[in-house]
């Protein structure tokens, strides 16, 4: 298959761009700029465009057979308005653009599948409660924000294509991400619980994930939501503990105070003391076999390369 890929040389990205190349698919990566000395596997190539905006780059798309869309501006930070704004646009204007592009091959002839990037805090803060693909939605602004986002997805089976929308859980990796910001302190045993520690934390490790949108990309007649985490869900008290344990190194006695957190990151930090119990139901029913369905299993994987 022709597939193109938007954030392509991220943190979830550059490990989906090898997995897809050796599985012999084309891939195609959108980049706002070619920087000289920055290559990708065989197999891909680069196309220059900014996702935000329409362009020439929506042509090269519509000569593809799939779009795999992971662009998005990341949420950590202090949510300002303009904060806020950013972290809307970046995923639905890109969204809206790309399936301008798949309006376009349909145009033509060629029907072209999304799948569409979306998140657990499709949910809102919901205790203990054991979330599904059916569960409603959260009214927060990351629960409105994936609304809307996949909304914006779902257009392009109006040209005739699968959509598959994807809600990512806390996705880990040492070299970016939560757990890559974690590390070092956890290395110098000064790793603590989040508030009461009692939320949950949904996660997925980096390389499962990859080999989950493959898995996905190879099954025509798959189509829908998938939450895309791990069987096991933890609270943040026993991620906490785990990945001690996994560092050999100790937990601070005392948790991170929620009023320090609010103080430091206003309503973003409902995101860290808020949390999802998510299964994934349909990739289990799709016969999806996860190679790190434990946390301790992803931790001993992910520790051994770093």
């Amino acid at each position: 298959m022709r597939i193109f890929i938007t954030g392509g040389t991220g943190f979830v990205g550059s490990h989906l761009t090898k997995r897809l190349v050796e599985a012999d698919h084309r891939v195609t990566v959108l980049t706002r700029k070619i920087r000289p000395g920055r290559s990708l596997p065989t197999g891909a190539a680069y196309c220059e465009g900014d996702p935000n905006v329409p362009g020439r780059w929506q042509e090269t798309l519509a000569d593809h057979d799939m779009v795999i869309n992971l662009a998005g501006a990341s949420i950590i930070g202090r949510w300002t308005e303009t904060k806020k704004e950013e972290i809307r646009n970046s995923r639905i204007n890109t969204t809206h653009h790309l399936v301008d592009g798949i309006e376009m091959a349909a145009a033509k002839g060629r029907q072209i599948a999304l799948l569409s990037t979306s998140a657990v805090g499709y949910y809102g803060d919901r205790g203990d409660e054991s979330l599904t693909e059916e569960s409603k939605a959260g009214t927060d602004f990351l629960g409105h924000l994936a609304q809307d986002w996949e909304r914006e997805a779902l257009r392009a089976e109006e040209y005739g294509g699968r959509v598959v929308r994807c809600r990512f859980g806390l996705v880990l990796g040492t070299k970016g991400g939560v757990l890559g910001k974690m590390l070092p302190a956890f290395k110098l045993g000064l790793g603590s619980r989040l508030g009461s520690g009692r939320q949950w934390f949904s996660w997925i490790h980096q390389g499962e994930l990859a080999s989950i949108f493959a898995f996905l990309a190879d099954k025509p007649k798959l189509s829908g939501i998938f939450n895309c985490v791990a069987p096991e869900s933890v609270t943040n008290d026993k991620f906490t503990r785990q990945l001690a344990k996994a560092l050999d190194r100790r937990v601070l006695p005392i948790g991170v105070p929620a009023l320090v957190l609010k103080l430091a990151f206003g309503e973003m930090s409902t995101v860290l003391l808020g949390g999802q119990r998510v299964s994934p139901e349909n990739l289990l029913r799709a016969g999806y076999i996860f190679r790190f369905p434990t946390l301790s299993a992803a931790l001993a994987d992910l520790l051994k390369k770093d």
